[in-house]
C-alpha cells in the first residue's frame, strides 16, 4: 500500500508537468497581445514594445515557459498584469468563497443523491423509481445557468426566503454565511446530484441481484441492514469513482455558479482574468484546478481499499 501511494504520488509529477506545458502553450498561441491591452488604444508601438519587454513577452517560447516553471516551483505563481499583485496573493483572497461552495455542494449532493439512488434501487419499477429517474434525467439536462436563474426566481424574488446574490464570510455568523450558499449549492449540485443518483441505482440494482442479498433476506435481517449494511458498502466503488470524477463538474460549474450569484470566488477570478487576457492569474488558476483534481482522484483510489478488502496495490 505504501510503496502504492509513493507511485501515485510520484506520478503526478510528470502530470502537472504536462499540464503546465499545455496551459502555458494554449495561452501562448491565443490570439491578443495583453501589452495592447495594457498600454490602450492611444498608445505607440514603442510604448507597446516598451510594455511588452518588461512583461517578458519578448523573449522565447521555451525562454518564457522556464522561467515561469521555475518560479512556479518556487511557489511563485507570477504577477498579476492588471493588478501587480502576486496570483498567489489573488488566489488566496479567493480561496474561501470558492472553498466554501464546492464542500457545501458536495455535502448537500452526496447526502441526497446516494439516499436517492439507493431508494429507487430497493423500489425499482415504482412510482419512486419513475420520480428519481425523471429528476437524474433533468438534472443532467438542464445547465447550471438555467438552475441558478430558476431558483433565484422561486427562492429569492417570488418567496423571499434566500439572498438574491453575493458571499458571507463564516467570521460574520455560520448562519448567514449558508443562507447565501443554499441556492450556489443546489445550483451547482444539481447535475452532479443526478449522476452521483444514477450511479448509485445502476450499481445497487447489479449488488441487489446477488445471490448473498437474498441469503441476508432469508435470514430475516431488516432491509435497512441489507441495504446499507450489505449493498451500499458492496456497491460503494463505482459510486465513489463517480463522486470524484464529478469534481471536473464542481470544477466547471464553480466558473457559472460565481458569475451569477457575484460570488467573489475563484471562479470569478477566472472570468475576469480571461476577460482582460491576464495570462499569470489564468496560468495559476488552472494548475490550481489540475492540482487538486489529480489529489482526488488519489484519494479515491486510496479509498478503494477500504470499501472492497479485494483490492490490493
Amino acid at each position: 500500500m505504501f510503496a502504492y501511494l509513493v507511485r501515485r504520488i510520484l506520478a503526478t509529477i510528470p502530470v502537472m508537468g504536462v499540464v503546465a506545458l499545455f496551459v502555458f502553450s494554449l495561452l501562448y498561441l491565443t490570439p491578443g497581445d495583453p501589452a495592447i491591452i495594457i498600454a490602450g488604444d492611444l498608445a505607440t508601438e514603442e510604448d507597446v514594445a516598451r510594455i511588452r519587454a518588461k512583461l517578458g513577452l519578448d523573449e522565447p517560447f521555451h525562454v518564457q515557459f522556464l522561467s515561469w516553471l521555475w518560479g512556479v516551483l518556487h511557489g511563485d505563481l507570477g504577477i498579476s498584469i492588471f493588478t501587480n499583485l502576486p496570483v498567489t496573493r489573488l488566489i488566496g483572497q479567493r480561496v474561501e468563497p470558492t472553498l466554501m461552495l464546492s464542500l457545501s455542494t458536495l455535502i448537500v449532493t452526496v447526502a441526497l443523491a446516494v439516499p436517492m439512488g439507493v431508494v429507487a434501487a430497493w423500489k425499482v419499477g415504482t412510482w419512486i423509481d419513475r420520480l428519481v429517474m425523471a429528476f437524474a434525467v433533468a438534472g443532467f439536462s438542464v445547465p447550471v445557468f438555467v438552475a441558478a436563474y430558476l431558483l433565484v426566481m422561486v427562492f429569492s424574488q417570488a418567496l423571499e426566503w434566500l439572498p438574491v446574490q453575493g458571499y458571507k464570510s463564516y467570521t460574520e455568523g455560520i448562519g448567514t454565511m449558508l443562507e447565501h450558499l443554499v441556492l450556489p449549492s443546489l445550483a451547482l449540485g444539481m447535475v452532479y446530484m443526478a449522476l452521483i443518483a444514477r450511479i448509485t441505482r445502476a450499481s445497487m440494482l447489479e449488488v441487489l441481484s446477488q445471490d448473498y442479498i437474498r441469503t441476508a433476506h432469508a435470514k430475516g435481517l431488516a432491509a435497512d441492514q441489507v441495504l446499507i449494511g450489505h449493498a451500499l458498502k458492496n456497491a460503494a466503488v463505482p459510486i465513489v469513482t463517480v463522486i470524484g470524477i464529478g469534481i471536473a463538474l464542481l470544477i466547471s460549474g464553480v466558473v457559472v455558479t460565481e458569475t451569477v450569484f457575484a460570488i467573489p470566488g475563484i471562479g470569478r477570478l477566472t472570468v475576469d482574468a480571461i476577460l482582460r487576457r491576464d495570462y499569470p492569474v489564468i496560468q495559476g488558476v488552472v494548475l490550481l484546478f489540475s492540482l487538486v483534481y489529480v489529489v482526488i482522484n488519489l484519494l479515491v483510489d486510496i479509498s478503494y481499499t477500504f470499501f472492497d478488502p479485494r483490492i490490493r496495490y
